[in-house]
């Protein structure tokens, strides 16, 4: 078997596209598809459906795949150790992040990061659904919430801290509230996603657990930056977190309100963590990401450095 057409078959499943394969390979987008079905022919059965728009696996094409990629990982990895110590990290380091998250902090983050490394290549897949790293072949996700993956290495990046804010304007025709139950009284720009629309909790000092307050306003939207935007334009009032506002809060765009009660939009404690499989630690690439993105957030990530820079 052909350990080329191995890796044109990984191609192809991954990026859904004998084009971006062809492309990735600098090749004809014939000559991948022959290769894919000189593979089909030698393994005996078809592994992609061919559609006008995209190519999906089959059954079986999915269970091949999920085989081939292992193997692959593990022939550049051993490639890899025989060129150690003095390697430098290269390959392609596939990334999962939620949307806003992914634009707002991961872009900056993994420019800075290639610039360091410019052997490595990435694959940044961004949205706000929750996907299997093993099953999707990504080697670093980002996830905010609790965790279930056994199967998957976990570091706690930092803990969320949500900020009720809007912008100068709507606080100057509006008022500013005191409490959260003056937020009934305001135009709450709302977060609704796949769960639903977002209610907003708050604790203060020691009381016992969050109290929820279930809001409403001109606008609902499954986009963190359509709500964003909206508020910068002084249409109400958003509850975002840290990561998402920094920059707007510290050049005054925003004004924090609310700053004695901690704000949730869950009930409990919710941190941002990092994920990736057991086995993909040892491959450099993905050690070099991750020693980089803690010397960066540690010990005080970039997003909340904002009330500092208010502060000094």
């Amino acid at each position: 078997m052909d350990l080329n057409a191995l890796r044109v078959f990984e191609r192809v499943a991954a990026t859904g596209s004998f084009t971006a394969a062809a492309q990735h390979f600098h090749r004809a987008v014939s000559s991948v598809s022959r290769q894919i079905r000189g593979l089909e022919e030698s393994v005996g059965q078809p592994l992609l459906y061919r559609h006008t728009r995209a190519v999906t696996l089959t059954e079986a094409g999915w269970r091949y795949y999920e085989e081939v990629r292992d193997i692959l990982e593990r022939l550049d990895m051993a490639t890899e150790a025989l060129n150690q110590p003095h390697a430098e990290p290269s390959g392609v380091l596939r990334i999962n992040a939620p949307v806003a998250f992914g634009q707002r902090q991961i872009v900056p983050l993994l420019h800075r990061f290639q610039c360091r490394f410019p052997s490595i290549k990435a694959e940044l897949q961004l949205n706000d659904r929750v996907v299997d790293p093993v099953r999707e072949g990504h080697d670093i996700t980002f996830r905010v919430g609790n965790l279930s993956d056994s199967s998957l290495v976990a570091r706690q990046l930092a803990p969320m801290n949500y900020v009720v804010a809007a912008s100068p304007g709507y606080l100057a025709r509006h008022g500013t509230p005191e409490t959260p139950e003056a937020l009934s009284e305001h135009d709450c720009l709302i977060y609704q996603g796949e769960l639903g629309r977002q209610r907003w909790y708050f604790q203060r000092g020691d009381a016992a657990k969050e109290a929820a307050y279930e809001l409403d306003g001109s606008l609902a939207s499954n986009d963190a930056e359509s709500l964003l935007r909206a508020a910068l334009l002084g249409q109400g009032l958003v509850m975002f977190p840290t990561w998402l506002i920094a920059e707007e809060l510290s050049k005054g765009a925003l004004v924090a309100l609310l700053e004695t009660w901690r704000g949730e939009v869950m009930p409990g404690r919710r941190e941002l963590y990092v994920l990736t499989p057991e086995r993909r630690l040892r491959a450099l690439k993905v050690r070099a990401f991750m020693d980089y993105l803690f010397e960066t957030v540690s010990p005080t990530p970039p997003w909340d450095r904002w009330q500092e820079e208010l502060q000094s």
